[in-house]
């Protein structure tokens, strides 16, 4: 009953008008239904699932402030036993960021069925004259330069080979903005986790010959980092790089992410092409350590996005019919061989409406079972075949 109770008086905080001088609100929407069915493993049975995700999002413009809100169920049903393969990144959408404010939980649980929700902005922004502002609240933060693979992100990343990425997670933060000129950023963002880690970093952004360039330093869950990016072109090509410097126990780890990205004319369509590479210190230098390192604290706290030493990415979305592309990805470990691949393909039915079909398959070394100990194989070789149908809806 509390889970429900809190539902209720979330979702109606965002229904309460401003007062009649304030601006009129703007009420908008998201659906995502997901089915999926995935094949049998050493994971789990053989079986499917539906994910249904509702996003009902509210803002307004009183005066100097600015008001941001958004809430989010997710449904899941799924078949007894089923593994949890067949919920592949679907359940995200409610899950905690690692939170300080309790805004998300629980409302029922079975072995069929999750409901969660989750309030994922809650913020006001305070204008502080033509050159600044405050932003105070659950709100989205990213410092992201790569595209699928971002060490340099110390908010909340993507999963990389997350198909359904309309909207980053939100944390639970203070931001100050700061603009000198027309490509000058200064930010300070002051957060506090669910653990009480706090992260308190400044940052600086500029552009120079045609670079976006800048770094950012301070505490990250109370240990110190620092990092520097840009991004720019040469040629026809767009390049992207980051990295960070974290400290990791007792030593300091080296992260860092290289990507291009390029638009190609192929039979008078449009080939787009992403290439990524990447090299965590945090990550697991061979299958033996995969364990510990989604046992490790950096993981727990979303700072890993996989859990490899090296890691690259392939995308590529070629343009079928003005409303069909087909898109495939393939997210690899270099140390270990195993990758998992996904294909698929997009219609725009309407300017508010898409549909995806597509699929993920892991190749590798699956689990290891010697005796009772189990482990893993390699990072993406346990994966099951998942195959799955979806539709967005925006209203």
């Amino acid at each position: 009953m509390t889970g429900i109770r809190l539902s209720a008086g979330a979702l109606a905080a965002l229904l309460i008008p401003t007062s009649a001088a304030a601006q009129q609100p703007g009420l908008s929407g998201y659906y995502l239904n997901v089915g999926t069915h995935v094949a049998e493993s050493l994971l789990g049975s053989a079986g499917a699932s539906d994910v249904q995700r509702l996003r009902v999002m509210w803002n307004a413009s009183p005066g100097p402030f600015r008001l941001d809100a958004a809430y989010e169920h997710t449904l899941t049903l799924r078949q007894a036993g089923t593994s949890v393969g067949a919920q592949l990144f679907t359940a995200t959408g409610t899950e905690t960021g690692g939170d300080w404010l309790p805004l998300d939980g629980e409302i029922e649980s079975s072995d069929r069925m999750l409901w969660r929700h989750r309030v994922d902005r809650l913020n006001v922004r305070v204008d502080l004259g033509a050159n600044a502002d405050l932003i105070v609240g659950r709100q989205p933060v990213s410092w992201a330069t790569t595209l699928f693979l971002t060490p340099a992100d110390p908010f909340s990343p993507f999963d990389p080979a997350d198909p359904f990425r309309e909207y980053r997670a939100g944390v639970d933060a203070a931001r100050l903005r700061v603009y000198r000129g027309a490509f000058t950023q200064f930010e300070v963002v002051a957060r506090i986790g669910a653990r009480e880690s706090v992260t308190v970093l400044g940052r600086v952004s500029s552009n120079v010959g045609g670079w976006d360039l800048g770094t950012w330093g301070g505490v990250v869950h109370d240990t110190p980092g620092a990092a520097a990016f840009l991004s720019g072109s040469v040629g026809l090509w767009a390049l992207r790089a980051e990295a960070a410097v974290r400290e990791d126990g007792s030593s300091v780890a080296l992260r860092g992410a290289v990507g291009m990205d390029r638009t190609f004319a192929v039979a008078g369509r449009d080939l787009y092409l992403v290439v990524e590479v990447q090299r965590d210190g945090f990550g697991a230098t061979s299958p033996a350590g995969l364990l510990e390192a989604a046992g490790s604290r950096a993981f727990s706290q979303g700072e890993m996005q996989v859990l490899g030493r090296e890691v690259g990415a392939v995308q590529l979305s070629y343009t079928l019919h003005p409303l069909v592309s087909a898109s495939g990805l393939v997210l690899g470990n270099f140390r270990d061989g195993s990758f998992v691949a996904s294909p698929g393909v997009n219609w725009s039915v309407s300017e508010s409406v898409a549909v995806r079909v597509g699929a993920y398959f892991g190749v590798g070394e699956g689990v290891m079972v010697d005796g009772g100990d189990v482990g893993l194989g390699s990072e993406f070789g346990a994966l099951p075949r998942v195959v799955f149908g979806s539709l967005n809806w925006f209203f």
